[in-house]
């Protein structure tokens, strides 16, 4: 157990780390060339470095209601450590996985493979795609406005879309990537979203007409918002957890404010505008990058229509967790811009920003 950070600095310093090394990346692409034998090494070891890091600074965390759920798992963990049985619950599968650690390690050894299973996920996508450019893209997902709350609270949840992630990593081979996905929805059955959506795409996958369609999701939240929420409520999706956080009263410690989240709506534009940007105005043709945004508009266009619900941030999770890959892409892939490393540095700089200044300025 990590010790040696007081529990009041613990997010503080994760999220300074962050800005520093933002900071310093940023300085480097404006040195540096991306293809240069210095940047490859720093972006090497830095990235390597941080990917164990974050595993141990995460998955060793103290045992404390500071961390949101983690108190909650620590209990079932016992419950199972001392021969507990699994009840009745909807993703039988995290359990049996919680039981099964419970007999032979201890408490932050399974967090630290929780960890594991949350972060190493978005170093191999990251490695798949982009190469020895990996660093880039790892780092827009930890700098991520979501990436801390779902490594140490919604850890179910976080871990599954990684798992989700890690499946696309086979994206050539369906049979290992649906094993991927299999996995994914033992662990949260929230993931049939992004999954369904995802198929999809196998069979439709032009980003014109799901751009449209995200754009009319708005008007029709703010017209129908109540209406959508009852609408996909009834329908159960197989699971009443997901019923559960459309209906459930809300936790005022849980979720700072309720109603259309135009702050919330401001960040999916992210990935939009990125998507948009170089697609019709770049001419970025990528099949698969085509299959990544518009699988995000899908969900995050489902979030839309039900974000006056009190717990609609749930939804939004199931597609922001793909929102730095959707942007940070085609940087990695295809030369656009005369200075196109000092472009990312900057572009890395922009989307932490939204990150340090929700903390700083909203919530601190």
């Amino acid at each position: 157990m990590n010790t040696f950070v007081p529990l009041e600095f613990y997010y503080p310093l994760y999220i300074n780390l962050c800005f520093f090394l933002v900071v310093f990346t940023l300085l480097h692409t404006r040195l540096l060339q991306i293809n240069e034998h210095k940047n490859i090494v720093f972006v090497n070891f830095s990235g390597y470095f941080l990917l164990i890091f974050l595993i141990l600074y995460i998955g060793q965390r103290p045992i404390s209601g500071i961390f949101g759920d983690t108190v909650n798992y620590i209990v079932t963990f016992d419950r199972y450590r001392l021969g507990g049985d699994i009840p009745e619950v909807n993703d039988y599968g995290w359990h049996v996985f919680m039981k099964t650690l419970a007999q032979i390690v201890s408490a932050h050894t399974f967090f630290t493979i929780c960890a594991f299973i949350y972060i190493f996920p978005l170093y191999k996508i990251s490695k798949t795609l982009f190469g020895q450019y990996w660093y880039y893209s790892f780092v827009m997902f930890i700098v991520s406005f979501s990436f801390w709350t779902y490594g140490v609270n919604g850890m179910r949840n976080g871990a599954a879309t990684s798992l989700f992630l890690w499946g696309l990593c086979y994206h050539r081979n369906k049979v290992v990537m649906g094993l991927f996905f299999l996995a994914a929805t033992f662990f949260h059955k929230t993931l049939f979203l992004p999954i369904f959506a995802y198929i999809i795409t196998n069979f439709y996958n032009n980003p014109k007409v799901f751009f449209k369609g995200w754009l009319v999701c708005i008007p029709l939240s703010l017209v129908m918002g109540s209406l959508w929420v009852t609408l996909f409520a009834s329908l159960g999706f197989g699971d009443d957890r997901l019923t559960g956080y459309l209906t459930s009263e809300v936790d005022a410690n849980a979720f700072a404010s309720t109603g259309f989240r135009w702050d919330f709506l401001f960040h999916s534009a992210f990935a939009v505008f990125a998507g948009w940007y170089f697609i019709y105005k770049k001419n970025f043709e990528d099949k698969f990058y085509f299959q990544l945004l518009n699988t995000y508009l899908i969900c995050n266009g489902f979030w839309i229509l039900v974000i006056k619900a009190n717990y609609s941030n749930r939804f939004a999770y199931l597609s922001w967790f793909m929102m730095a890959i959707i942007i940070i892409y085609p940087f990695l892939k295809k030369q656009f811009f005369k200075d196109q490393h000092f472009m990312i540095g900057k572009v890395m700089l922009a989307y932490f920003s939204f990150t340090y200044m929700m903390y700083y300025l909203y919530w601190g």
